[in-house]
């Protein structure tokens, strides 16, 4: 019997996509014999990053979690301390508030952005104020490549005096009101994983707001050596700096980035103009006076009008040889965070749980082929019918 698999290619959720450039930064680094965190590729892809987004200093790290948890750092957060984050959303946001010993308070997401929702800030500041417990941070993820109602949220944290950083992971080339995602907090976080808009394997990237902090963000990612003709250590240091020879790939990944941005739109418009008119499916909005970078293309499905739920579709794509991904689990619903503070979006609703038990991530990859995303729907075609 036939292999169903051999039969059908794997079509996967969001593969990396070189661009053919990264060779030449790489061979560069091995003839220089620049292999440690530590080179011209470093130095040249932070400016190129700088020259992207428009606004801010960036240093380069070993993850978007490492550059959260400096964020966190040069925020003040320390144990005990309270820092208010996003539900929706991959656990490596919220992990960092573990590593410093504070306590993560959850918000819920609002409907038009599946992002923080600024009402259910404002009632957790209200109530935090009260307890004299004010956070000392808080983390607004941009969801999916859709940025957050940063309006909102920046005037309740600048009304409170609390940090505001953008978890823009998923989101390096969107845009909000004219400015590039990441650029608006006092703290922006790239990542470059693999499964990212641009990848250089693994990397990421911490953006500034304050120069100084950005000089701050390299002395501790570097271990904190102090100035000194010896090794001599005043504070606790991280080894986050990203390598050389990562970087080289990430200046040939962000040299495309704009092509990228428009390959994940066109996608994510060929599916909404095969799709939108099926009973039940709702695709992730983009907020007027934003560019969202559709890094994956998100919808919902009404199980009471299609009869088909989100959890037997994945089956129905995965027997397809079809990766497709459940949205993210609400942060505090997983076992790690059990008891955690948690503010929904109105008495009624919690949106990201909802949109948890309703969401679906379809195959986004700018490197896709066109028939096989015609695969793709013509298979939820096929089953919703």
């Amino acid at each position: 019997m036939q292999n169903y698999y051999a039969v059908k290619n794997k079509i996967h959720l969001s593969s990396p996509h070189m661009s053919g450039k990264e060779q030449k930064y790489i061979e560069e680094a091995f003839l220089s014999n620049w292999i440690a965190p530590v080179g011209p590729n470093i130095d040249a892809f932070e400016n190129e990053v700088e020259a992207y987004i428009g606004d801010g200093k960036a240093v380069a790290v070993s993850s978007g979690t490492a550059a959260i948890h400096l964020a966190l750092l040069l925020s003040g957060v320390k144990s005990g301390d309270r820092v208010f984050c996003s539900s929706l959303t991959f656990v490596a946001s919220a992990n960092p508030i573990l590593y410093l010993g504070a306590e993560p308070v959850f918000i819920d997401s609002e409907p038009e952005t599946w992002n923080m929702s600024p009402q259910a800030l404002e009632k957790a500041f209200q109530e935090a104020e009260k307890e004299g417990k004010l956070p000392k941070a808080v983390i607004a993820v941009h969801l999916y490549g859709q940025c957050a109602k940063l309006a909102e949220i920046s005037q309740l944290c600048q009304h409170y005096r609390v940090p505001l950083i953008e978890d823009a992971a998923e989101s390096l080339g969107s845009t909000y009101q004219g400015k590039a995602s990441g650029t608006i907090g006092e703290f922006g976080i790239f990542s470059f994983n693999g499964n990212k808009i641009i990848t250089t394997s693994s990397g990421g990237m911490l953006i500034c707001k304050d120069p100084s902090k950005a000089e701050e963000a390299r002395f501790l990612a570097t271990q904190a050596k102090d100035p000194a003709m010896h090794y001599q250590h005043s504070s606790i240091g991280f080894n986050y700096r990203m390598s050389n020879i990562l970087a080289g790939i990430g200046r040939a990944q962000i040299s495309v980035i704009e092509e990228r941005v428009k390959a994940r739109r066109r996608i994510f418009r060929k599916y909404y103009q095969e799709l939108s008119d099926q009973s039940g499916l709702t695709f992730m909005a983009e907020l007027p006076s934003t560019r969202s970078n559709r890094w994956l293309t998100a919808l919902t499905i009404d199980e009471w009008v299609t009869k088909v739920s989100v959890k037997y579709l994945l089956k129905y794509l995965i027997n397809e040889n079809i990766e497709a991904r459940h949205v993210w689990k609400p942060l505090h619903l997983q076992p790690l965070f059990r008891g955690a503070l948690y503010y929904s979006h109105d008495k009624a609703n919690s949106i990201s749980e909802q949109l948890f038990h309703s969401g679906i991530c379809l195959p986004s990859g700018s490197n896709m082929p066109e028939e096989d995303q015609m695969r793709i729907i013509d298979c939820i075609r096929s089953i919703l019918h």
